[in-house]
């Protein structure tokens, strides 16, 4: 959405016309110290509860009071096999088959297991091309990944940066880099959603390059995973995993995804750190030996499910799948470009937006760089009741998040950042 287009509008009438506007009423909003209503634009950082997420839970702790072990059986969402009520959903929210989507774990869990069977470094192909500036945990986990191995990451370690005058990297750097060190390159492990500056990576490039290069290609999708509408079986990418508590509102600290393409899903001579959860059902209980591995992404499930954290979970994918990524999306693009054009047209020398104007190499985060005392600036919006965050060294984050954010939050908070840029 233009700035011209942004003045003819009133955010009443955008909200008008907004298809999604009902499901709003379905979020508990924070309450603020002053009682002014708040402006929620933290959805990239933790999304708001759920209202029937209360409802789920304490189902939940209603029937563990009731039946104790037999919960696993006779819940009335009996508990062995409730992680799979959500696999359908999330396989929606991030393009994949049933087959290829387990939730489990939390995010730097599932990625250190799926590096131990998909990072198989070798004297000749070791390195893993990663984007510099990616979410510290990312960096530690394939770092500890390559020290595990034997190699040095000054040497194993490609970091792709932004070229010299630019806050994000271009797409043909990416390409160009991978396609320079192939023969090198054991693993491409991006960011789907860059977390500092907002740039969504081109995953289905990045992936077929890769995969030219003969490497493996794999995802972190936590600012990606009901942000962007991505198709991980038809980009043929390797692995991903995400966690839930950001757009996916499943709570603090929630259970996290995890994806492998089909393609991989009877593989079992890959080496995987092997648990009992990950054990052909039908056998499980049997106690044996000898771990007889699930096909697909289950098989790398290690432990039983954290039964209170998917019930909240539950209570979001239901949300996700009643409104549609297709719709969340396109609604995403025009409240994001809506924020834009109204920070742009505040007209400040303190603000540039780095976060790519391209709606395609972008979800709905803005990543606001501000000159001079940014952390004031960020205090002084916190205290007029927006949610923001701050990114040292001088970047204010806001997410329009299409679910529960309207028009008017939106408009609402240009307002509040033009009074306090004064």
């Amino acid at each position: 959405m233009t700035e011209a287009m942004a003045a003819a509008s009133t955010p009443e009438s955008l909200d008008a016309q907004d298809d999604l506007r009902g499901f709003r009423a379905r979020f508990h909003f924070p309450e603020t110290s002053n009682g002014v209503e708040p402006i929620y634009l933290t959805g990239n950082s933790l999304g708001l509860m759920p209202k029937h997420a209360r409802e789920y839970v304490d189902q939940e702790l209603e029937d563990w009071q009731r039946h104790a072990v037999h919960g696993h059986a006779n819940a009335r969402q009996p508990w062995l096999p409730y992680h799979e009520t959500l696999t359908e959903p999330m396989a929606k929210v991030v393009g994949a088959l049933p087959v290829e989507t387990v939730v489990m774990n939390s995010l730097t869990v599932n990625l250190h297991l799926l590096l131990v069977s998909f990072y198989r470094p070798t004297k000749e192909r070791y390195k893993i091309v990663v984007e510099r500036g990616s979410f510290p945990s990312d960096r530690y986990a394939v770092v500890s990944q390559i020290r595990f191995h034997g190699f040095d990451p000054a040497d194993a370690l490609i970091e792709l940066t932004p070229r010299v005058g630019e806050a994000t990297i271009r797409t043909e750097d990416i390409l160009s880099t991978i396609e320079s060190e192939g023969s090198k390159v054991a693993l491409v492990m991006l960011g789907g959603v860059n977390y500092y500056t907002g740039q969504a990576f081109q995953m289905r490039e990045i992936t077929e390059a890769g995969h030219r290069a003969g490497a493996v290609v794999g995802f972190d999708l936590a600012h990606a995973a009901g942000n962007l509408k991505t198709e991980l079986h038809d980009w043929d990418v390797d692995f991903a995993c995400w966690c839930t508590y950001k757009y996916l509102n499943g709570g603090p600290g929630a259970v996290g995804g995890a994806f492998v393409h089909e393609r991989h899903a009877r593989e079992f001579h890959l080496p995987r750190f092997a648990g009992w959860w990950g054990h052909d059902k039908e056998t499980r209980f049997i106690m044996g030996p000898e771990f007889n591995c699930l096909p697909g992404a289950e098989g790398w499930q290690i432990s039983n499910p954290p039964i209170l954290q998917m019930a909240a979970l539950r209570a979001s994918l239901e949300i996700f799948d009643e409104a549609g990524i297709d719709a969340l999306r396109k609604k995403s693009v025009n409240l994001t470009g809506y924020a834009e054009a109204l920070i742009k047209a505040i007209g400040s020398d303190r603000l540039s937006v780095i976060t790519p104007a391209d709606p395609e190499q972008r979800g709905c985060q803005l990543s606001l760089s501000v000159s001079g005392d940014g952390k004031s600036l960020y205090h002084q919006l916190i205290d007029r009741g927006v949610y923001c965050d701050w990114r040292e060294p001088n970047v204010i984050r806001v997410a329009p998040t299409p679910l529960y954010n309207s028009f008017q939050d939106v408009y609402r908070f240009s307002e509040i950042l033009s009074d306090c840029l004064m």
